[in-house]
């Protein structure tokens, strides 16, 4: 007897109604969606959880659900893989990596902390799990300061790999850190110059900025903190206008906390749109439907690696 063959799924199939569809599946698996606030706005609007990298950290540390959907980038995906090795973690696109944490090779990072033995190092959550693995506390720009501030003031510290947020880090508690030269593409970007034109042009606007900015930029503004702390300070301060030197999609979350203000984004050099994170941006919220579908792309790691990784996190949460 002739059976008609089942029609094959398309694994690439999109629905017309995404955000019911991602709603289902997110109840069939059991899955929690965290998303940066550098997400684009639909996948900002459709998180369960939506923050900057500590956050991010302490609600992968804590989530109930069998699966992590992350939508940010690599880093922040194995970040959640190494507080939770029994849990599928998904990055919608594997692609989505971070100039920040390429810029600073384990090979290259294990021969300069060798270079300083006595050191210990304390390395920004924007690296990759090998360089965690070769840290001794992890960090955050919300918690940055807090953290050096707790370390014995005669014990040297190697700071990597966001030179930016260690010279502010070492402004802000008087401590001589020793910098490895790591920068992010995105915040090192932004031109002094049409910073200045844009201030002219808004006289009343506040500058707020975030510490991975580059100095000469940074003299400019009038409040310098974490993404979570300038979508605070927007709120609280008295300002209606605000240049915002980060990466863009924050505003998205600006506008939505105080539609009655208006933030503008801080300018790129010869007028690109360089301030917009390409690795951020390659997620998408088809792309985030067809990692739930299809289970893929999933984040793995060495358990080996995994294991020295988790150390100096669970430092940092503790100090947190």
């Amino acid at each position: 007897m002739f059976t008609a063959a089942k029609p094959k799924l398309n694994p690439y199939e999109i629905p017309s109604d995404l955000f019911g569809a991602i709603k289902e599946l997110k109840q069939e698996l059991n899955a929690v969606i965290l998303a940066h606030y550098y997400q684009e706005a639909d996948i900002q609007d459709i998180a369960d959880y939506l923050g900057d990298s500590l956050g991010l950290s302490q609600q992968a540390a804590n989530t109930d659900a069998e699966v992590i959907v992350f939508a940010g980038v690599h880093f922040m995906a194995e970040t959640a893989k190494i507080l939770n090795p029994d849990k599928l973690v998904l990055l919608p696109d594997l692609e989505a990596g971070c100039s920040l944490a390429d810029s600073c090779p384990a090979d290259d990072f294990r021969a300069f902390k060798a270079q300083h033995p006595d050191h210990i190092v304390i390395s920004y959550i924007n690296c990759t799990a090998e360089i965690k693995a070769l840290s001794d506390i992890i960090c955050t720009s919300s918690n940055a300061v807090k953290i050096v501030q707790q370390i014995p003031q005669a014990q040297p510290i190697i700071f990597a790999p966001d030179r930016n947020l260690g010279r502010y880090v070492s402004e802000q508690t008087g401590r001589d850190l020793v910098l490895w030269d790591g920068s992010c593409i995105v915040h090192e970007t932004f031109s002094e110059k049409r910073m200045i034109e844009l201030k002219v042009e808004h006289p009343s606007a506040e500058i707020i900025a975030h510490p991975e900015c580059e100095p000469p930029l940074l003299r400019h503004a009038d409040f310098i903190g974490s993404t979570t702390a300038l979508l605070n300070y927007a709120q609280q301060s008295s300002s209606d206008k605000f240049i915002v030197a980060t990466e863009p999609g924050i505003i998205h979350q600006m506008e939505k906390a105080a539609p009655e203000r208006q933030f503008i984004p801080a300018p790129g050099m010869n007028n690109c749109a360089c301030n917009e994170c390409p690795y951020m941006r390659l997620n998408t919220l088809e792309k985030l439907y067809l990692a739930m579908k299809n289970k893929t792309p999933e984040i793995t790691l060495p358990e080996e690696i995994r294991v020295r990784a988790l150390k100096p996190i669970q430092r940092m949460l503790a100090m947190s």
